[in-house]
């Protein structure tokens, strides 16, 4: 398993599984709870969820595959952007906490920016962290300028990470956001990595993975972990997908191969507005 540096100097896991969209059928649900349990076994130990994924139903779904475990997961959560206030937060990581059946969430992110000040929310994530029902925090879709005024915060250098829509299709942060967290050693935390298994579909990514003796997947999920300070979260129910991930983890891209996906997939060459979905 190749690892990333955090901030605080914890390292994690460069490949987690993400969970939006999971918790909301029931038909699916031991299957979904198999899956998050089999990528633990696996090394996969950073889980990623959200208070808004199923309004909650997401959470508890963790929570019970992590059940009698939990000391192996690296737990991150996010925060509604209208509960990222003093008190909301509290009420609404008491909330997740709840809902995840443990003590302690060990990344909890803004979600997105809202009407709440980020000096509010820095408070906030600090009194969470002073009180231990978070190890640590970070934020979620924040655009360069955002990130500049967080950084400018009292107390906003305690950021981890900005988990942000990346994937060789959603390039754009490479002009100027991802620089900048680079320079400041703040790692990326890439959602929707196959872009919803659109990747997957293109032709030439297609092409390129079948010369390889790869599968699109595991191209476009190699292409990410290729790099050293980005973490992906793919999400999948389904053992066949899970195996497929983890065998990106396999078959790293050389430099020659990169250089083809920069031609397939052309980095940007201009300021763009971040991307969200």
């Amino acid at each position: 398993m190749k690892h990333v540096h955090m901030p605080s100097g914890e390292t994690v896991p460069a490949l987690g599984q993400g969970t939006w969209l999971m918790g909301e059928q029931a038909a699916l649900r031991q299957q979904e709870i198999a899956s998050l349990r089999a990528g633990l076994d696996a090394g996969l130990r950073l889980i990623d969820t959200a208070e808004m994924y199923g309004e909650g139903r997401t959470e508890s779904l963790v929570g019970e595959a992590i059940a009698g475990r939990r000391d192996e997961v690296f737990l991150v959560s996010k925060v509604y952007p209208h509960n990222a206030s003093r008190k909301g937060m509290r009420s609404a990581c008491t909330n997740s906490l709840r809902r995840l059946k443990t003590d302690r969430i060990d990344l909890y992110l803004l979600h997105w920016s809202g009407s709440v000040p980020l000096e509010e929310t820095v408070e906030a994530f600090s009194r969470l962290q002073q009180g231990g029902q978070i190890r640590s925090w970070g934020v979620s879709n924040l655009d360069t300028a955002a990130m500049q005024e967080l950084w400018a915060l009292a107390g906003g250098r305690a950021v981890q990470t900005n988990q942000l829509l990346y994937n060789l299709m959603r390039r754009g942060i490479e002009f100027d956001l991802q620089p900048w967290l680079r320079e400041r050693g703040l790692p990326v935390m890439a959602y929707s990595p196959l872009e919803q298994g659109r990747l997957v579909q293109h032709r030439g990514l297609r092409q390129f993975a079948q010369a390889r003796g790869i599968t699109p997947a595991q191209a476009a999920l190699a292409w990410l972990l290729a790099k050293d300070d980005v973490i992906a979260i793919p999400k999948t129910a389904a053992p066949a997908r899970l195996a497929e991930n983890l065998g990106a983890l396999a078959h790293p891209l050389d430099a020659a191969a990169m250089a083809e996906l920069d031609r397939l997939f052309p980095p940007p060459r201009k300021a763009v507005p971040l991307e969200m979905i």
